[in-house]
């Protein structure tokens, strides 16, 4: 077989994976909105099935797939009419596009399994950590332990690295918490941020940690600014959910962290 037609089968194999990949990963999307909208208000995230939060109908099979069904409704409940949040497609689309990153990095893989996992409980945590600026324990807390196997899953971690980055991870933003309201009286660091950073820690270690503090610390400072300028509340007490920057900076440093550490470096030499 030529090599042009064997390249163009090739080519054609791999976009069907990276659409099935794409597929499932809209499908977990659409369970990980249940999660966001359930987990706060501790109901269970099985039954019942999907309704609409508006009037309460269950949505039938045919009518709940990701992205697609939005796009099919005109973003309309078909009962009542009432408006769906752009927040569900959007969730869909973000998942999706992680399962196909995470598949180009790490390929068909147990360690991309791992960090697609990872990657999913961080967004569930984000987006109900910027609705109502908590990080749900049911979430973190068993988080610590599951993602404590990367030791296990991942080639280059080491059972060292792990238990360090749940120490530094979680001690780190604790002196944070603690040094800030000995001085300024006032909780400063939510408990919530500092198990979700062990957890973070439990999963890329100790160097990892290192560049999610830096780099959340920098993310979180300049959405601070602009924050502060779009609604004109120049507010020292002014409450930024710092969840998401923390999830954030962690996913920058599983897809990018070594060659961005690499350049940094390369600067200062």
């Amino acid at each position: 077989m030529p090599s042009y037609i064997s390249q163009y089968f090739n080519l054609i194999s791999d976009s069907t994976i990276i659409a099935a990949i794409f597929m499932f990963g809209a499908s977990i999307g659409s369970f990980l909105n249940v999660c966001i909208y359930r987990i706060p208000k501790d109901e269970s995230i099985v039954f019942p099935g999907s309704f609409c939060p508006a009037c309460e109908t269950p949505i039938p099979f045919y009518l709940n797939i990701p992205i697609i069904s939005f796009i099919i409704l005109r973003g309309k409940c078909r009962n009542c009419r009432k408006s769906i949040s752009f927040r569900y497609p959007i969730v869909e689309f973000i998942t999706a596009m992680f399962a196909v990153a995470t598949f180009l990095k790490f390929g068909l893989t147990v360690e991309s399994l791992f960090w697609f996992s990872f990657i999913a409980v961080l967004i569930v945590i984000s987006f109900i950590d910027f609705d109502l600026q908590i990080i749900p324990d049911i979430l973190s807390i068993p988080g610590i332990f599951i993602f404590a196997l990367s030791s296990v899953v991942i080639p280059e971690m080491t059972i060292k690295d792990t238990l360090l980055g749940i120490v530094m991870g979680g001690g780190s933003l604790y002196l944070v918490a603690v040094s800030y309201y000995l001085i300024r009286k006032d909780e400063g660091m939510g408990g919530g941020d500092i198990k979700l950073l062990a957890m973070i820690g439990a999963a890329i270690g100790w160097k990892g940690v290192a560049f999610t503090i830096f780099a959340s610390s920098l993310l979180g400072t300049v959405a601070g600014i602009i924050i502060m300028i779009i609604t004109r509340k120049a507010d020292s007490k002014l409450r930024i959910p710092f969840g998401p920057y923390l999830a954030a900076a962690s996913l920058i440093y599983i897809f990018k962290g070594e060659s961005l550490i690499s350049w940094y470096f390369s600067i200062l030499s």
